[in-house]
């Protein structure tokens, strides 16, 4: 798997609203994997923001590694992505998941009263699959 940088064709990709699945590791070291919103920032990082009440956010505080797989134009263009994540911050003003939100789905996100938070997943490996 090459290490970032991205290539400028990988990062156009991921620059779209596309469907992604990110796993994580529970306590006992067994695999999570959900169905996630991401966003490619400028810096080279991915953006993810969870629900504070869902256990991903507890799993991903004990154990950073993560992985995000993002899903092109068919099953068979896919990009992968493996890293940890460097940062967690509040959500307070509900900025990133309304980011987020239109990047998806065009409008705010409509829950802005359960408590979010963000993180930003450091990319250590990469590969795709047809780009």
């Amino acid at each position: 798997m090459p290490k970032p940088p991205l290539t400028d064709e990988i990062k156009t990709i991921l620059a779209q609203p596309l469907a992604a699945v990110m796993a994580s590791l529970r306590p006992d070291g067994s695999p999570l994997s959900v169905p996630t919103w991401y966003l490619l920032e400028d810096d080279g990082r991915i953006l993810i923001n969870m629900d504070d009440r869902r256990v991903r956010l507890e799993h991903v505080r004990q154990d950073p590694r993560v992985a995000l797989t993002v899903l092109g134009e068919s099953w068979y263009q896919h990009i992968s992505l493996r890293g940890r994540i460097g940062e967690f911050k509040a959500d307070t003003d509900f900025a990133d998941i309304d980011r987020l939100s239109r990047h998806y789905g065009g409008n705010p996100y409509p829950d802005h009263e359960h408590p979010r938070t963000s993180a930003w997943i450091d990319i250590d490996h990469w590969h795709g699959w047809h780009v």
